[in-house]
């Protein structure tokens, strides 16, 4: 086994369990099951409409956090801004009950496919027997976060959770990872952060001193306009035991 570090910071979403990756592909899911109603507006158009919204939407640093604390009625809001596209372009457009069914019916969608990454649980298990600190730290609303760590059983892995709803700031903000590494008592050079977002869990920590590590469970690389280096690439949170 490689050397630990005396504590590991985690984000949630897509690094522990599967949950927001590939939206597009939800949306196009959704779609399908709602082509009846959305007829004669053909399913890829919604969804194609729905998801450059939502590129759109989400690509606003500054009202990004407001935002991903409220994810129903931003998802409402991406639906809605889609649908006035389409009809700005000729297509018809859908009543507002429909449009707001669509938007949740995505987010249950998300929510019934959601599920922990294969060796996970088993890593985090070894991490605690072998003495490492563990931090759970992730940005969202409160109810939202602590649903997906009751479901999945994780509470008992960490010395400290972190909720960006509960505590009122989240990543990329120094403060997350200055608060999480003073519950864990650990120094910044002392630690590793692991996560899927490469400003939230590596640019940002590098800047700290935290080593970062990168969650590609895509496999896909790195994209080729980012000037962000992880101090290391992992596709499955196993091969930080390897």
């Amino acid at each position: 086994m490689p050397p630990l570090p005396r504590a590991i910071l985690f984000d949630l979403d897509d690094t522990i369990i599967s949950a927001y990756s590939q939206p597009g592909l939800a949306w196009r899911a959704v779609s399908e099951e709602f082509a009846d109603e959305i007829a004669p507006l053909a399913p890829h158009e919604l969804a194609d409409a729905v998801a450059q919204a939502a590129d759109d939407y989400w690509s606003d640093p500054q009202h990004h956090k407001a935002r991903r604390l409220d994810m129903t009625n931003s998802r409402r809001s991406i639906v809605t801004t889609a649908l006035e596209r389409l009809v700005e372009t000729g297509r018809p457009g859908l009543a507002e009950a429909v449009a707001h069914r669509f938007a949740d019916r995505f987010t249950a969608y998300r929510e019934e496919r959601m599920h922990l990454f294969e060796g996970a649980l088993e890593t985090l298990v070894i991490l605690r027997r072998e003495g490492v600190r563990l931090a759970l730290v992730t940005n969202g609303a409160a109810a939202f976060q602590r649903a997906k760590i009751e479901r999945f059983g994780l509470a008992p892995f960490f010395d400290h959770i972190q909720i960006e709803g509960e505590h009122g700031f989240g990543k990329p903000e120094d403060a997350a990872y200055h608060h999480a590494l003073q519950a864990v008592n650990t120094a910044a050079g002392d630690a590793w952060m692991v996560g899927d977002n490469l400003e939230w869990e590596v640019a940002a920590p590098q800047r700290l001193g935290i080593y970062a590590i990168w969650h590609d469970h895509l496999g896909a690389g790195l994209p080729e306009d980012t000037d962000i280096i992880p101090d290391r690439i992992i596709r499955r949170l196993p091969e930080l035991l390897e």
